[in-house]
């Protein structure tokens, strides 16, 4: 690993996970806690979970990892990118950092992931937080299918961005360039294309938990969303609030994808509560 790289905040820890140098963020005591990212071009589990990590590590034992595929985690030549693989992955550093049970929060695809997770290991998981979930059929956006298909340029990042969040301050041309600087190191672009190809309906319906599934957790669930979210429905998030009867669904207005980062305190404070 070079200087610059070791300087980058992006880069944390490594472990091994089934042959695979998995990057991830471990902070904090207490509680495990396991943060799943979501699926944007150049997305990072630091990238995605830089304002939640310090919060939520007060009280719990925070794992952020960069999932197979993203960030700074390898990308092994023939990988197939899908909910098998990646819930593997998942499971595989929890059995590698000899965590039995954690607490899930997934953002987006990490929504969906968690699902996964909490349906075929409900062992492994204590509590659910599903924040602008993937996970139930929906017919995909306008604005997801421009994150799935994302060519490189700093004017797609800058129009990408423009539909991530609600509060367009946020969206500075700096923070554009260092998320196409990301998305762009060698290898990145060409597994991300890999992952979400046309026609990208397919995607959603890949990632799409049966409802009987969904019903059958026990766990008690957080379900966060952004009322303007331009990138998943918020109908999502409603009907995940029907099929899981532990459920609590909270829809913050004046926001879109990003509510960790729109609303980051009174995001952690409700997460923080609710896992507490």
């Amino acid at each position: 690993m070079n200087t610059l790289e070791t300087a980058n905040p992006e880069v944390a820890a490594t472990i091994d996970v089934g042959g695979i140098a998995t990057n991830y963020h471990d902070v904090g005591e207490g509680d495990p806690v396991l943060l799943i990212h979501g699926s944007g071009p150049g997305v990072s589990a630091w990238a995605n979970w830089r304002t939640v990590l310090p919060v939520l590590s007060k009280q719990h034992r925070v794992i952020a990892p960069d999932i197979l595929g993203f960030g700074y985690t390898e990308r092994p030549d023939g990988v197939t990118y899908d909910m098998a693989t990646w819930t593997e992955h998942l499971v595989g550093l929890l059995d590698a950092l000899g965590l039995d049970r954690v607490a899930i929060v997934g953002n987006s695809f990490g929504g969906a992931l968690a699902l996964n997770v909490a349906t075929h290991h409900p062992d492994r998981v204590s509590k659910l937080v599903l924040m602008g979930a993937v996970g139930v059929p929906f017919e995909i956006t306008e604005g997801l299918d421009k994150v799935w298909g994302f060519e490189p340029s700093l004017p797609n990042m800058v129009e990408l961005m423009d539909v991530f969040a609600y509060d367009r301050s946020l969206l500075t041309e700096d923070l554009a360039r260092l998320r196409l600087a990301a998305a762009t190191r060698p290898g990145v672009h060409e597994a991300y294309s890999a992952m979400f190809p046309a026609p990208r309906q397919r995607s959603v319906e890949a990632m799409t938990i049966p409802d009987s599934d969904i019903r059958s957790l026990t766990q008690p669930t957080l379900i966060v969303h952004g009322r303007d979210d331009e990138v998943i429905p918020l109908s999502n998030s409603m009907r995940l609030n029907e099929l899981i009867e532990q459920s609590q669904l909270h829809v913050y207005g004046q926001c879109g994808h990003w509510v960790q980062i729109e609303h980051t305190e009174d995001f952690t404070q409700l997460v923080g509560t609710f896992l507490a």
